[in-house]
């Protein structure tokens, strides 16, 4: 039997039953790496002695009667995550020798609940773009077509998810860094409340790894069922125990409602700035349609839904001048000179981008207080509704695109050109207020390509979209493996 595209909840049953060991499932993970990674590119750093002397371990403990919720487990996990003894550079080749001494917070939870990790996964340079490639590890490409990415900046995770190389991975998401991989390679992903889950030691290389979180960025689960993303996010969830604040004292509260025909959806499939391609409209539909057909109470419109045009202004005016801190590409001299070139009245995406690149302490301010606007439209809206339904980005995967300049990229959308970085709006939907969002699969493209949707939900109620994915998951098909042949005339091996 090969175990490798089942799911984390089914071999945790079939290793309790004693049917398979942790070693067998760990050298099968580590036979089809080796075997079908060389074209995907997702394992950027593998760890394969380490991962069978853990498997070996998890058995010993299994034979003393352990048992823990992910004992024996083959997993992945993201290259910006610090694991002790392997490399994290974010894809930055001048970091290709900081070795950190400690695991990454979220990875010592993951091996404290007993999973085995196999490797890291691949990362675009300094996690910046919506494609998963640098100038260290190279090029991640799309399972399903390898002229495609599979996404970023999780890209490497979701695309080892889609080959069978392990059967859970953590990831991280500001701009829809978990959703898009989901979204491109047709598995499941959750992005917690802001603050559910502590990302300390996932930070860049010359960052000391400290108990602080940054805004608007969060650390979850990907998975192949949505019933997996729960198990991986109960791991996960609670207070870094070198802080104290508000999470420390929550506990999730269960799901809204267990069955299909009590949810109420508000579904969107329209955005003010950015067209959405026929193929993800259609699976907006066929999750509605499916919604529909078990009994849940769906509407298209609401006057509570916050306005979409502001929310993508001020959510790409934080994300821009964040990433830009971190990551300065020109000096202040000359973007105050390309500011001021841009007409005042111009509040296209593109003139935001380029304006919070330089922001004020003023700046930031009003924006915080706009999102806080946001944040209590979002509340009023989830007293009528329990969840929303709408796209990731707003076409499936897109052909590699390597352009240095991330605001040169651009998106076709229908024979339509865009500028790359507006198709974020969608993910800022659930990004600005901190809201949970769980990506589910929802069928393919005419040309065969994945397409998912993201299901938003209630602050702190991360279990209610949760719950949602689990009952729409066999009624929109949920994961299905990609074609093993790789041979196949789209799938060219890496580069882009």
């Amino acid at each position: 039997m090969e175990w490798s595209f089942l799911s984390a909840e089914h071999l945790a049953t079939a290793l309790r039953r004693g049917e398979v060991t942790s070693a067998h499932l760990t050298d099968e993970a580590i036979t089809r790496i080796e075997r079908e990674d060389a074209v995907v590119n997702a394992i950027c750093v593998p760890d394969f002695d380490r991962a069978r002397a853990a498997a070996q371990e998890a058995d010993h403990a299994r034979a003393r009667g352990e048992d823990r919720p992910l004992l024996g487990i083959p997993v992945t996990v993201k290259e910006s995550y610090d694991i002790a003894g392997l490399p994290t550079t974010w894809g930055l080749p001048h970091h290709r020798d900081h070795r950190p001494a400690e695991d990454a917070l979220p990875v010592a939870r993951l091996k404290a609940a007993g999973a085995i990790v196999l490797g890291k996964t691949n990362v675009p340079t300094g996690l910046q773009g919506l494609q998963s490639f640098n100038d260290l590890y190279g090029t991640t490409t799309n399972p399903w077509d390898h002229t495609r990415t599979p996404g970023g900046s999780s890209g490497g995770s979701a695309a080892a998810l889609a080959c069978g190389f392990g059967a859970l991975s953590l990831g991280s998401d500001l701009a829809g860094s978990l959703r898009t991989p989901a979204h491109f390679c047709g598995v499941h992903a959750h992005k917690p409340t802001l603050g559910l889950v502590p990302g300390r030691g996932m930070t860049p290389p010359d960052t000391p790894a400290w108990p602080t979180e940054p805004d608007l960025a969060v650390v979850g689960p990907m998975a192949r069922t949505a019933r997996d993303l729960t198990l991986l996010l109960d791991v996960l969830a609670g207070p870094d125990p070198l802080t104290l604040g508000l999470a420390y004292h929550l506990r999730l509260p269960p799901a809204r409602h267990q069955r299909l025909q009590d949810f109420r959806v508000l579904v969107i499939d329209e955005h003010p700035l950015l067209p959405t391609g026929a193929a993800v409209r259609a699976a907006v539909h066929r999750v509605a349609d499916a919604l529909t057909d078990g009994g849940a109470r769906v509407a298209w419109h609401s006057p509570h839904l916050p306005d979409l045009t502001d929310a993508a202004r001020v959510y790409t005016q934080m994300l821009i001048a964040g990433s830009r801190a971190r990551f300065p590409t020109e000096s202040p001299e000359r973007l105050r000179a390309r500011i001021a070139a841009l007409d005042a009245d111009d509040q296209t995406l593109d003139a935001i981008r380029q304006r919070a690149m330089v922001p004020s302490h003023h700046d930031w301010l009003d924006a915080n207080d706009r999102r806080e606007l946001h944040r209590h439209g979002w509340r009023r809206l989830f007293t009528e509704f329990d969840a929303v339904a709408c796209p990731i980005t707003p076409t499936p995967a897109f052909p590699h695109d390597h352009h240095p300049d991330l605001l040169a990229r651009r998106i076709d959308i229908d024979g339509t050109d865009h500028p790359d970085l507006d198709q974020v709006v969608w993910a800022g939907l659930a990004t600005l207020p901190g809201l949970p969002a769980t990506a589910i699969p929802a069928g393919r493209s005419p040309e065969g390509l994945p397409v998912g949707v993201q299901l938003i939900g209630p602050l702190f109620e991360d279990r209610t979209p949760l719950r949602l994915a689990e009952l729409l998951e066999p009624r929109t098909g949920g994961f299905q493996a990609p074609d093993s042949d790789w041979t196949h005339p789209n799938r060219r091996g890496r580069g882009g």
